[in-house]
């Protein structure tokens, strides 16, 4: 009879969940992944997870300096099948770089085979190459297999990997590191091993070490392809203090005289992180668009060493001007950004400065020390034990013997006759007869003395921190020495130079041949040049409804300053302005000025102009027209304005009184002196308002009096003994102005 069908169970119902925190949840777990796992360094030994388990993989191999070198494959296999299952490629790419001179600045890993090089090459593939590790990387493990640090289980739970590694010397710093997280990022530039463990040794004698005392010691990144650093002190201490910052890095040249007058500059160094073949791909490009018009042929004659030769467009050409022309167009100049985002005590992600940096691996260091003193000391007290029972065997040697001989259970009878503990006991029953000689216990009595003394100077150490900072200063100059008495290298490959002076200027009038011209500016915001300086601007045409707002005499390598209403001074170069007879083009395609703000004026720069800059809320101070230029079209903010209120003034600020006057007509005459000079900021309360704002302000010279046009162009200056009545305190609301003042307020 057929069994009766039993109908499937209904599927359970689904438990419905949040989308949004599903996300979350994930996303969270993924970027903590990433911070914690792969992308940043520990502050304590300054690897990332990939580079630590590559070298505790070639520890287990056995792959200590002076050994057989063994095939990368072996120790990439090896790391990938026990530690880090993130692919053999990225594996492989991660030992590359510990292997090259020119990525490391400390090399990890020495390399036999096609490693790459500095033109970008790629290395071998890792059946062809062989390794083992360097002394650095010796000094990084050293102790691992004495507690020194922990351990914690691989991802398939069968073997240990450590956490940190022992680090002997300050690797974060030194060979610096990189690395993009999920919302955050690292860059540490590599430093001189030398200069670090000064710096180290002066925090130990002083703890509270400032980063700018520490900078006395570490001037400065210390790049393994070298190159010159040329940003100002004052810049590269902000940098180390805040732990964010860059550094502008050149190539380093020469210039090497000919026969006939006839020279060319040579680069022997250029920027970390450059590939030499790209660089020269780049710079023939340019050469090819006539971007380089000094420049008049490339060629790279490097052989282990980098030689880039240039030759010039014409002899007399100045090579300081060839070179700044190459700086600013090609990566012969790079920014290295500096970052110093690393996992803090191994957990929280934070940015840190220089002494914070040396100071985590500080306290790693003494962590190290008493985890290694106190593994050392129970291995002693093992050792003692096991001698004290020994010695007791000499003492009773017929009598052990007829135990040994003679018992059915030795070990019992050996324990309950002396006295002995299972170790001691099991000790005497594993040891050959031949070491029962009359020699041996003498050795036995001089390793217990020792032992003895042993132990009680590392209780000592123990129980004394600053015996412990001396051990550890005994430690950092061992590795001085280990690792920079090589003069290759210890000695600073990167300089630290100061940027011929003038030599922008110089670039400018090389590159743009000087002519004088006439700007143009209009009302409705278009902007041109005229040849030569035009003084009757009435033939002028404009377009549509346009007419002049304001002209003034310039030349092609000259600037023109533009003031926005969000406070913002856009810089243009008067040479890249439109010519010709059209009606030229708008700011605004020169300027990333933002969508709703105006522009407020137009002027030339000047050097060392000093100005008046103020908002409509009356609210103003002094600034120079060299802290106002920018270098991006993004320009710089100079006046801070709060909605609604607006930048209103620009005007020259020579002169001992400031004239305001605000919508409500009163005008106001005080002191220049009260008013500061910034760089940037909100400034002083220049005029007090009841309603409305500024209008104008005119900075002017008591003793030659007040001067303002009026709307039919005529000029009326009044003198001091007539604006008494006007002449008050800053910040006070002032009163009608005189007789005849222009009716919008304005002095011209």
């Amino acid at each position: 009879m057929a069994k009766a069908h039993t109908p499937p169970a209904p599927p359970a119902a689904p438990d419905p969940i949040n989308l949004r925190e599903a996300l979350e949840e994930r996303y969270l777990a993924y970027a903590l992944s990433t911070i914690m796992g792969r992308a940043l360094p520990d502050a304590r030994d300054g690897l990332k997870p990939v580079h630590r388990r590559i070298l505790y993989g070639m520890h287990i191999l056995k792959l200590d300096p002076g050994t057989a070198f063994k095939k990368c494959a072996k120790i990439v296999g090896d790391v990938m099948g026990s530690f880090h299952p993130h692919g053999d490629q990225a594996i492989y790419d991660a030992l590359v770089r510990l292997a090259q001179d020119f990525s490391s600045r400390y090399p990890m890993i020495e390399g036999q085979g096609n490693f790459g090089n500095i033109d970008g090459d790629s290395a071998a593939a890792y059946r062809y190459t062989e390794a083992r590790m360097t002394d650095a990387a010796r000094m990084l493990l050293e102790g691992i297999n004495e507690d020194a640090i922990d351990f914690r289980e691989n991802y398939s739970g069968d073997q240990k990997e450590p956490i940190v590694l022992p680090a002997a010397f300050p690797n974060l710093l030194a060979n610096g590191a990189q690395g993009i997280a999920v919302g955050m990022a690292t860059s540490i530039p590599p430093h001189n091993l030398g200069e670090l463990c000064d710096a180290a040794l002066y925090l130990v004698a002083h703890p509270k070490a400032s980063t700018d005392q520490l900078l006395t010691f570490v001037p400065g990144p210390d790049f393994p392809t070298g190159g010159i650093i040329v940003d100002q002190a004052a810049i590269i201490a902000e940098t180390y203090r805040t732990g964010r910052g860059s550094f502008r890095v050149r190539a380093k040249w020469e210039k090497e005289e000919g026969a006939r007058g006839v020279w060319v500059t040579v680069v022997t160094e250029i920027p970390y992180g450059v590939q030499k073949s790209r660089l020269i791909e780049k710079i023939a490009e340019l050469l090819n668009d006539k971007k380089l018009p000094l420049l008049g042929d490339i060629r790279d004659e490097s052989a282990e060493d980098v030689r880039i030769v240039f030759e010039p467009k014409a002899r007399t050409v100045d090579p300081v001007i060839m070179m700044e022309s190459l700086f600013r167009n090609t990566e012969l100049e790079s920014r290295f950004p500096m970052n110093m985002n690393v996992l803090v005590d191994g957990v929280v992600p934070r940015v840190v400065s220089l002494a914070e940096a040396l100071r985590q691996w500080l306290d790693h260091r003494r962590e190290v020390l008493l985890r290694r003193s106190r593994y050392r000391l129970s291995e002693i007290e093992h050792r003692l034990e096991v001698l004290a029972g020994m010695l007791l065997v000499f003492l009773h040697l017929d009598e052990v013997i007829r135990i040994i001989r003679e018992e059915d259970e030795p070990k019992e009878a050996l324990k309950a006759r002396f006295k002995l503990s299972d170790v001691q006991a099991n000790y005497i029953l594993d040891t050959r007869l031949r070491s029962l000689r009359r020699l041996e216990e003498m050795q036995l009595r001089t390793e217990h003395d020792e032992l003895k003394k042993e132990k009680a100077e590392i209780e000592g150490l123990l129980a004394d921190e600053p015996q412990q900072w001396k051990t550890i200063t005994w430690q950092i100059r061992e590795a001085k020495k280990k690792l920079n008495g090589d003069p290759k290298m210890g000695r600073r490959r990167t300089q630290f130079e100061t940027p011929p002076e003038g030599a922008a200027l110089e670039l400018e009038e090389a590159m743009i041949e000087r002519e004088p011209v006439t700007v143009v500016y209009s009302d409705k915001g278009w902007i041109r040049t005229l040849k030569g300086h035009v003084a009757d601007l009435s033939s002028l045409q404009f377009k549509g409804d346009d007419t002049l707002k304001t002209a003034f005499f310039s030349e092609t390598t000259s600037k023109v300053l533009v003031l926005a209403t969000n406070g913002k001074v856009f810089t243009l170069d008067v040479g890249k302005l439109p010519g010709g007879r059209g009606f030229g083009e708008p700011v605004r395609l020169y300027a990333d000025i933002e969508e709703g703000e105006d522009i407020v004026c137009v002027m030339p720069y000047t050097a060392g102009q000093r100005m008046l800059i103020a908002g409509s809320d009356g609210r103003g101070f002094f600034v120079n027209q060299d802290e106002m230029l920018s270098s991006t079209r993004k320009g710089r903010g100079v006046l801070s304005v709060d909605a609604p209120s607006k930048a209103q003034v620009l005007v020259e600020g020579d002169g001992d009184y400031i004239a305001a006057i605000g919508q409500n007509r009163k005008m106001l005459i005080f002191k220049a002196a009260d008013v500061p000079d910034m760089a940037r900021g909100k400034g002083v309360r220049l005029q007090r308002y009841k309603d409305g704002g500024i209008v104008d302000a005119r900075v002017f010279k008591m003793k030659d009096g007040l001067t303002w046009t009026d709307s039919a162009g005529r000029n009326f200056t009044l003198p001091r003994a007539e604006l008494k009545d006007w002449i008050g305190n800053r910040a006070e609301a002032g009163r009608l102005p005189p007789k005849g003042f222009p009716k919008n307020n304005r002095f011209s």
